[in-house]
């Protein structure tokens, strides 16, 4: 049956809507947008008036760890994790085991979506075989079956060379090559940013120039192949300024940023008694980075914001700070983070905000979505801006809760998900028990 949201506030930057508007949704896509539209048989729903219609979000950077790692997650469970905070779809990371360099794996993949009918899922393939930096995957092979993107993320791609090859070769096929940036070298054995904080507890430092260095090299390199460069979770203020050059010097380079390294800074392990939950990669950096970071979004120069949802098991998580691995789950915590730490503080408005979750991100991906105008797919978020939420790990969706936001009180929040037309979550601690 056909639905008739009545008067909703609809944000659309992409069809250039902010206002009030009756949206139809008819076979899964959106039939009009008008003001006053007749019911003629749909089914009318009323939303309560502080509610927010805007394009299904979009999360270019997650980890759903099937096939190899099910005792983190699995497509299922990171798809349920998906549209319970409001993404209707998410572009997941190769780094799978095994690592989804070949048809075989993104078809898998892309079966246990359909199984799980909840987001849509975009693969990213890997660019080299193995992810081991040698040899350049069958590129052509991975965008048949269905890859948005190649990237060796969790590893950087390890060569200048295959970096250029990778560029010239994906934009034959109009990907784009996304790059964890990191030098090894740097890097070495670090377990956190390298400052003050990481020498106060004996951890091992990460410096910022060990992104950077990779940041300068690759949109170099996308400036000699006209390839596109995605920069993955950037961290780091020197980043942030290559980033910026770039784009004024006409490269193709977009970047990502993930609401943890903009809301914190690595002062919080101080107080966290080297709690794994605060150990991710990129680390967490100094507050100038974090300032920069939103600088970024402010200004423009960040184009989307992904989450790198990245479960893992609690076991994993309880060794020692040394040992445990990178990374926190994102998916359900993100909206509630970017409304209360962006919107409600004045840094971004909501406009913008929804611009980097959706219709951007649909063009790093180059995927259909990322707005309601006629004829786009259905795909629908429901924001509560106002609502009051406090995040509880135990009752994530998610297979894990490794989560430094455990008990964070936070305005603002997911209502409700639709996907092609299809209600596929409702929260009921916000929406009620109202039909939708």
């Amino acid at each position: 049956m056909a639905l008739l949201f009545k008067s909703v506030h609809l944000i659309d930057p992409a069809a250039g809507r902010n206002g009030e508007f009756d949206v139809l949704v008819e076979d899964g896509r959106i039939a009009r947008v008008d003001k006053n539209l007749p019911a003629d048989g749909a089914r009318v729903v009323e939303l309560p008036r502080s509610f927010v219609m805007t394009p299904g979000l979009i999360d270019i950077h997650v980890h759903l760890r099937e096939p190899g790692q099910e005792h983190k997650e699995t497509v299922a469970t990171g798809t349920a994790a998906a549209v319970a905070g409001g993404f209707t779809a998410v572009a997941c990371m190769p780094n799978t085991e095994p690592v989804n360099d070949c048809a075989a794996v993104t078809e898998l993949i892309l079966k246990r979506a359909a199984d799980a009918n909840l987001a849509r899922v975009y693969p990213i393939g890997a660019v080299s075989i193995g992810s081991k930096g040698e040899a350049l995957t069958e590129i052509g092979d991975l965008r048949a079956s269905g890859c948005v993107a190649i990237s060796d993320d969790g590893r950087p791609v390890k060569t200048a060379l295959l970096m250029r090859r990778a560029l010239e070769y994906a934009s034959m096929f109009k990907m784009p090559v996304i790059d964890h940036c990191e030098d090894p070298s740097l890097k070495g054995d670090g377990v956190a940013h390298e400052g003050a904080t990481s020498g106060l507890l004996g951890l091992r430092g990460i410096p910022g120039a060990a992104e950077s260095v990779m940041v300068e090299r690759d949109i170099t390199l996308a400036e000699l192949t006209g390839g596109h460069v995605h920069i993955a979770h950037m961290s780091a203020r020197q980043s942030l300024r290559a980033v910026r050059d770039g784009k004024a010097r006409g490269v193709k380079v977009t970047s990502e940023v993930t609401p943890h390294h903009f809301v914190l800074a690595d002062e919080a392990l101080a107080t966290g008694d080297y709690d794994t939950n605060f150990k991710m990669n990129p680390p967490l950096r100094e507050t100038s980075d974090r300032a920069a970071m939103i600088d970024g979004l402010r200004d423009g120069t960040i184009d989307v914001i992904a989450t790198d949802h990245a479960p893992h098991h609690a076991d994993e998580k309880a060794l020692e700070f040394d040992h445990a691995p990178f990374g926190i789950v994102g998916l359900e915590t993100a909206l509630p983070l970017c409304i209360d730490r962006l919107v409600h503080a004045g840094v971004i408005s909501l406009a913008r905000l929804v611009e980097l979750l959706a219709p951007n991100a649909a063009r790093v991906i180059g995927v259909e979505g990322g707005t309601l105008a006629e004829g786009a797919p259905a795909d629908i978020t429901i924001l509560a801006p106002d609502a009051e939420v406090v995040v509880d790990a135990a009752s994530f969706r998610s297979k894990s809760r490794n989560t430094p936001f455990d008990g964070w009180k936070l305005t603002g929040g997911v209502a409700a998900t639709l996907v092609g037309g299809r209600v596929v979550h409702v929260n009921d601690a916000i929406l009620g028990r109202r039909d939708l």
